[in-house]
């Protein structure tokens, strides 16, 4: 990566971007960031552009600009995403958690969507409107050590470890040998919990296929609906599934469940070997499709029992900016997505280096295409059964950072996308679904992209440790966003109480991210917010600025204080998260590790059951409610 002042655009750079690549950027330090030549003729080659092949560079400018789209015009009216008409000029909050993470006395060591109904029954009894979930998204069945829920195999679909097997059937379910254990660890065992499930999902599917398929019964006609519904896709997808989980079996390997490490006749889904394997799998593909269904008509009921405690929302489910690139939405859709690059971010203060996620991006192109359905239908099945949708790094609207492959994080470059044309889709469908949409717009954020986002009633995702005025100091409640979710802190972040003790920066020292000298200069840093913070919350009245900010017994007060402070703003959305509301201090996620910590794998340290009158629950629910009234 070069730095250079701006000057005339080469032909490489005139080619590059005509195909909606930046050759230059402005860094968060505002210096001007010039793209190296070899990434721009990487991100070319990943759009499918061979300068080594193009006769004349002029040519391949006319044919970008119309083959790649245009950025938003300042004239286009998307319209307004769905808005209720009680929250137009009101507020309301809820809980967010991880759904893995439900200890319960009847699941089988992982979370499940009857734990989900439950939580949001006594959420909504305290006057809560929402529950919110990290994504619900298909990952891989055959390799259930793949679980990040945020490197989906497709986001058209869910993840079947979230099926309630005691919900399936009316008969009295027995849970087999090994489920206590697996209820009793702190840790999800992802491989244990789906070994016991698939065991139990394929008999039940086996008596669904002997007593309901095909015989015009109320649940096979339920199916047949979903079948035709879903169409194609959901075809693709089982063909993948049964596919994957065939290699697995066959190499031993989790590594196989991708399409990538496949034999090259089973790569494309419309070869003659993948239409013999369905053929002659037709079987394990149904089950596959009966799993989608019972995830789905279990979705949908959580929603129906939200509404009818009483919560105005329900739920508020999170869509992924990408997927992994050896999953079934790449399989199933190879021009839809691009192959050559994956989606990450440029370097800033936190990530020196810059970051690369891994994750397939859309390809531009396809939103000029027919292929702009995978877009709309991504969008429709993750709002069909939500009140509300967060769209993770909204920022992809408009344009995404990414990285070549072969190329280190830092020589990225931005590529264009049609935001006029997702904004259309994305409120056409939130009018259709009658669903909310909130932008995570947090990072690297355009000036003016924020204000194309509310003019488009998506909500803006505001958090407490980053709304900052210009001195440093929190801005008061007063000053926050109307058209925007307010929270304390995410999962990529550490949890109140580990933040108020740098419980973090211990984790980031413990698995070697960072130094004892840098932990003492964070921890300098972390002292002088925590006195910021502390004196934010007296001048609201909310706490005595004597409160020593080193004294961590005094957690409780705090947090108490600061969710008063949180639901004081003007913004319509507060959203608390399970962990503060209990006191946990292990984040569930700690960016840039895999397995040094254990990410997407904590769960909570008490029952379901015993939520309602955990002391720190009880006082955060009843300030939030105090303030934010039904």
């Amino acid at each position: 990566m070069v730095k250079r002042p701006p000057e005339e655009f080469d032909d490489l750079d005139q080619v590059a971007n005509a195909f909606g690549i930046a050759s230059r950027y402005e860094g968060t330090d505002g210096e001007i960031v010039q793209v190296s030549e070899a990434a721009k003729r990487a991100m070319l080659a990943a759009l499918g552009i061979d300068l080594e092949t193009t006769e004349q560079p002029a040519r391949s400018i006319g044919a970008g600009a119309s083959a790649q789209g245009s950025a938003a015009t300042a004239d286009h009216d998307a319209g307004k995403c769905f808005m209720p008409d009680w929250l137009v000029d009101g507020r309301c909050w809820g809980v967010t958690c991880q759904l893995y993470g439900m200890r319960s006395e009847r699941n089988c060591g992982i979370g499940d969507f009857s734990d989900l109904a439950t939580l949001g029954e006594i959420l909504a009894s305290e006057g809560a409107d929402f529950v919110g979930v990290s994504p619900l998204h298909a990952l891989f069945s055959a390799a259930p050590r793949r679980f990040s829920p945020y490197s989906p195999s497709s986001r058209r679909f869910l993840n079947p470890l979230y099926i309630s097997i005691d919900s399936i059937e009316t008969e009295p379910h027995t849970p087999p040998a090994g489920t206590n254990d697996l209820r009793r660890a702190d840790l999800v065992d992802y491989a244990g919990v789906a070994a016991i499930k698939r065991a139990e999902l394929e008999a039940m599917f086996q008596r669904f296929r002997s007593n309901h398929y095909l015989s015009g019964s109320a649940a096979d006609n339920a199916f047949e609906r979903y079948r035709r519904r879903r169409g194609s896709s959901l075809r693709d997808f089982a063909r993948f599934e049964a596919i994957s989980e065939m290699a697995v079996a066959t190499s031993g390997e989790e590594a196989a469940a991708g399409w990538t490490t496949w034999p090259t006749e089973l790569q494309d889904k419309a070869s003659d070997a993948v239409a013999e394997f369905e053929r002659s799998h037709e079987d394990r593909i149904l089950y596959h499709c009966w799993l989608q269904w019972v995830a789905e008509t279990e979705l949908a009921a959580v929603q129906n029992r939200l509404k009818a405690a009483g919560m105005r929302i329900g739920l508020y489910l999170d869509l992924a900016v990408g997927v992994a690139p050896d999953g079934a939405e790449t399989w199933s859709e190879p021009t839809a997505v691009l192959s050559g690059a994956r989606i990450g971010a440029p370097p800033d203060p936190f990530n020196r280096q810059g970051q690369n996620w891994g994750l397939a991006p859309l390809s531009p192109r396809a939103m000029t295409t027919s292929n702009a359905d995978i877009f709309r239908e991504v969008l429709t099945e993750n709002m069909r059964h939500a009140g509300a949708v967060r769209l993770d790094h909204v920022m992809a609207l408009e344009r995404l950072f990414l990285v070549p492959e072969g190329h280190a994080a830092s020589d990225g470059a931005y590529l264009q996308y049609p935001l006029d044309r997702m904004l259309d889709e994305t409120v056409a469908i939130s009018n259709e679904t009658g669903t909310v949409v909130i932008g995570e717009d947090l990072g690297t954020v355009r000036p003016g992209f924020r204000k194309i986002l509310r003019d488009s009633e998506i909500e803006s995702y505001r958090v407490l440790l980053f709304e900052r005025t210009d001195d440093g100091d929190f801005k008061p409640p007063a000053e926050w966003p109307r058209h925007a979710l307010a929270c304390a802190a995410t999962h990529d972040m550490a949890t109140l109480l580990g933040w108020w003790r740098a419980d973090d920066l211990d984790t980031l020292v413990g698995i070697g991210l960072i130094d004892s000298a840098e932990r003492s200069r964070l921890l300098a840093a972390r002292e002088n917010d925590r006195q910021k913070l502390v004196e934010a919350l007296a001048h609201e009245r909310l706490l005595e600025s004597a409160l020593p900010a080193e004294v961590a017994a005094e957690h409780d007060r705090l947090a108490v204080a600061i969710h008063r402070y949180l639901a004081r703003t003007p913004c319509r959305l507060l959203a608390v998260q399970l962990e503060d509301l209990i006191g946990m201090t292990v984040q569930a996620n700690v960016p840039g590790t895999i397995d040094e910590h254990p990410n997407w794998r904590r769960r909570l340290p008490i029952d379901l059951a015993e939520l309602p009158r955990h002391p720190l629950f009880r006082a955060i629910v009843a300030c939030v409610a105090s303030e934010r009234p039904r």
